[in-house]
């Protein structure tokens, strides 16, 4: 999946989740890949990219629930386009 495969639609972040959003979106080339695709998210790159965003090393905490939902529903995503 690349960025030419997303719609351009707007969507709103509620200003709760921007700082989960922010760091997913970071994220986004930190995936490890398998034989059978993405398996999740490379959990050691999290406080670096947070980090370099700007988050302070207590907040990661914070949104590691948020960074979680939405890497599950972005790997459900990228299996149902198999």
């Amino acid at each position: 999946m690349t960025k030419a495969d997303i719609p351009d639609v707007e969507y709103e972040v509620w200003p709760d989740n921007w700082s989960a959003f922010l760091l997913f979106e970071a994220m986004s080339t930190q995936w490890r890949v398998g034989m059978v695709g993405a398996t999740g998210l490379d959990y050691n790159a999290l406080p670096p990219v947070a980090s370099m965003l700007g988050m302070k090393r207590r907040e990661i905490p914070e949104v590691f629930h948020d960074i979680r939902v939405m890497e599950a529903e972005a790997m459900l995503v990228m299996s149902e386009s198999k």
